[in-house]
């Protein structure tokens, strides 16, 4: 009975931040976005329009559930449900801090990568259930990006794995605490003990890792549907994409899931690249700041700074740039990010090799 209480209680605390997150990015993208645009965006709602995405929430709470005549009800009202568990089952295996993870799983990372592909399923039959063309042609185009640019986020994934030897996401942050034995001798670095901090990350241990890094987060923002990526919503062609026809909470659900898909997709990143929950600040000497800023406390704290900075640019680049065309969307995927992943992971074998026999 108390594994299944704190099982309850973890699953509370996570959909609480989920939604608590959603709340905030609502309100920090509109904020964003008019500070780009020169203008001042909400602020009839609150000091300085703080609280226009809790009015906004509440309006969504008390709309009426409304299915189209000709939709098929039992996959238009499972759909919402479909693409926001499968996000939301993906923060169970993310690491907050050392000794704080939900699930600590030896396969961590392809535990998240097969769950989040079930959100695919559950986009398809949303425009499928909808029957409305408009919803449809948005859900065709959202799998056939999210399927397509998987592979080159996946490779860019597996650069790491090779690099970590592990698929355990504590264990890649833990491995990024220090510099490991045999990188620190390849690099030289002789008579220099645990300096840790930032030097320890992953894209400095191994620098190829840099451009993995980018195929990764160009390739997260294809799989969340955000600009220059946002086809599958593009408003002049599709109205509003495959949840056009959804209102109330069932499309609460739907932006619940795009925007929980936004940090998780961060916090992998961050994980694998950038350090996880460790401290960017190095040991110098006898100041030991890399040991004296990583613990439970200060490990939630850096995940979040640095997973939420990342959120930041996802929300600036959406502002930013134009959208692509589909054709574009897709040689992009396979003309470039997919053979740039594949040469990354030949380094990454190579890299590894060389480190060993030194």
């Amino acid at each position: 009975m108390s594994f299944f209480l704190t099982y309850v209680l973890v699953a509370t605390a996570l959909f609480a931040f989920t939604a608590v997150f959603t709340l905030f990015a609502l309100y920090s993208e509109r904020k964003i976005s008019a500070f780009i645009q020169d203008r001042l965006g909400p602020m009839e709602v609150g000091k300085y329009g703080s609280l226009q995405a809790f009015a906004d929430i509440l309006k969504m709470l008390q709309k009426e559930f409304i299915i189209p005549t000709a939709a098929d009800k039992i996959l238009f009202i499972l759909a919402p449900t479909v693409i926001f568990v499968s996000v939301y089952l993906g923060f169970a295996a993310l690491p907050w801090a050392p000794g704080l993870i939900p699930a600590s799983l030896n396969l961590g990372i392809f535990y998240i990568f097969a769950i989040l592909s079930v959100e695919t399923l559950g986009i398809l039959m949303a425009g499928w259930g909808s029957n409305n063309k408009y919803a449809l042609l948005g859900s065709m185009r959202s799998v056939a990006q999210m399927v397509s640019y998987e592979i080159p986020a996946g490779i860019a994934i597996i650069s790491v794995v090779m690099i970590s030897q592990s698929l355990n996401l504590q264990e890649i942050s833990i491995k990024q605490g220090i510099l490991s034995p045999d990188t620190m001798k390849f690099l030289g670095l002789w008579d220099v003990k645990s300096i840790g901090g930032f030097l320890s990350w992953n894209i400095f241990q191994a620098p190829h890792l840099i451009i993995a890094y980018l195929i990764y987060f160009i390739a997260s923002l294809a799989e969340c549907n955000r600009a220059p990526f946002d086809i599958p919503e593009a408003e002049s062609e599709l109205v509003a994409g495959f949840h056009i026809e959804y209102s109330g909470l069932r499309f609460a659900f739907v932006f619940l899931a795009e925007y929980s898909m936004m940090f998780l997709v961060g916090m992998i990143g961050v994980v694998m690249f950038l350090g996880g929950w460790n401290s960017p600040l190095p040991n110098i000497g006898s100041v030991k700041l890399a040991t004296l800023t990583t613990g439970l406390g200060w490990g939630i704290f850096w995940v979040l700074m640095k997973t939420l900075t990342v959120v930041a640019v996802q929300i600036w680049i959406r502002w930013t740039l134009p959208r692509l065309r589909v054709d574009q969307l897709m040689s992009l995927c396979w003309k470039v990010l997919t053979p740039l992943a594949f040469l990354c992971m030949l380094i990454s074998g190579i890299w590894q090799l060389t480190v060993m026999q030194n």
